[in-house]
């Protein structure tokens, strides 16, 4: 299959004149190019994908999806219902701890369930048992080797709560464990799961002989364009000739949504203190919140870092927080009020991690289908602000 990746190119033909801002607009044409190259590595090796909800929810694209995923990862309850009712396939959870009250209907969802921790495995493994589901269990394990460099982000940071390290694993509290799950990429390379992979089995290969199935996590960069694809189904088919009896899973989420969406906002009004600062209809504290935990700096279609062209401008949000600003950018003609901007790759976590903070409301959330018709999927009102909190 000939490889088409998702590029900043593809959203230069858009036509955004139309459009009400603040909105995202996802296009299925990129989501299906995303998915044909998961797919050919499910057919290169036999790993079955999954799709992680943490980074992508937006179930009205589902239909799409799941012709090429075997189903949804959760990491609560409500996510876990939304991949069971929503996506329709295989129902995998994993949290840094359950609780009592949700565990039942957890139970009911699930098709397989990941525990954080021994503890958490005892305390739950007798209610498994007495279930008339059959439930895959898995142990997850901290292989406490970092290819990532942001603490934040790193599920093996020295301080990580994720995860069970070599000197705690209770090899004596195996009995109804049938796989091992471990999470230790983040916008990650094959070669980073390559290492990773040889940490994890000289650690806890021992154990495999007795499980059905590994799950390799996410954070999974499969989709990017400089992603060596070669080199990650060449080190799973290597792992699957030393463990031929394991079904694999890996389940990115970011993977799935890479470059598929963009945040189309207006240009509100232009002030100046000591440089020009352009005041949109968007925030980054709310519409794009990710920009600042990361932080980032989000890509602009026709924008560019300060001094590549000869119009330079500050860009601030629309909320009331004093850090409501994205940084600097240059742009080849002057802005002027009522001017469109399109931030590219604002699909995978930014959906998600949107809020209502100072009453402000949500993009609304528009497909390009893969005819190029775009529709609106959804508005939001006032409504969903006033109901959220009383």
């Amino acid at each position: 299959m000939d490889i088409f990746w998702a590029k900043p190119e593809d959203w230069k033909k858009t036509d955004t004149n139309k459009i009400t801002t603040p909105c995202y607009l996802v296009s299925e044409k990129i989501i299906e190019r995303n998915l044909q190259i998961l797919d050919l590595v499910q057919k290169q090796t036999g790993a079955k994908i999954i799709l992680a909800l943490k980074g992508f929810s937006m179930f009205s694209v589902f239909p799409l999806i799941r012709r090429y995923l075997h189903g949804t990862t959760a990491s609560s309850l409500f996510e876990a219902k939304l991949g069971k009712e929503e996506f329709g396939k295989e129902v995998h959870i994993f949290s840094p701890a359950y609780k009592k009250e949700e565990f039942w209907e957890i139970m009911k969802i699930s098709d397989h369930i990941v525990f954080n921790s021994f503890s958490q495995w005892k305390l739950y493994k007798n209610k498994i048992a007495s279930s008339e589901k059959k439930i895959g269990c898995s142990i997850r394990v901290n292989p406490e080797h970092s290819e990532v460099k942001t603490a934040l982000y790193d599920p093996c940071d020295k301080n990580s709560r994720l995860g069970v390290k070599f000197k705690d694993f209770e090899k004596q509290n195996l009995s109804g464990i049938t796989g091992l799950h471990f999470h230790t990429l983040c916008e990650s390379g094959a070669d980073s799961f390559a290492r990773t992979l040889d940490v994890f089995e000289k650690k806890f290969g021992k154990y495999l002989d007795n499980m059905k199935f590994v799950n390799f996590g996410g954070g999974h960069h499969i989709t990017r364009s400089d992603y060596n694809i070669k080199l990650l189904c060449k080190t799973i088919n290597a792992f699957k000739k030393r463990h031929p009896h394991l079904e694999i899973y890996l389940e990115p989420g970011e993977a799935v949504a890479l470059n598929t969406g963009i945040l189309v906002a207006s240009v509100l009004d232009i002030i100046e203190n000591k440089t020009k600062i352009a005041i949109l209809d968007t925030s980054f504290a709310t519409h794009m919140p990710d920009t600042l935990e990361m932080p980032y700096r989000p890509e602009i279609i026709g924008g560019n870092v300060p001094g590549k062209y000869p119009n330079n401008y500050k860009l601030g949000g629309i909320s009331c927080l004093a850090g409501d600003m994205i940084g600097n950018y240059s742009f080849k003609k002057p802005l002027q009020i009522g001017d469109k901007l399109i931030f590219l790759d604002m699909a995978h976590y930014t959906m998600v991690k949107n809020n209502t903070f100072n009453g402000i409301n949500l993009p609304s959330i528009l497909i390009q289908k893969k005819n190029g018709k775009i529709i609106v999927q959804k508005k939001f009102e006032y409504l969903d602000f006033k109901n959220r909190l009383s």
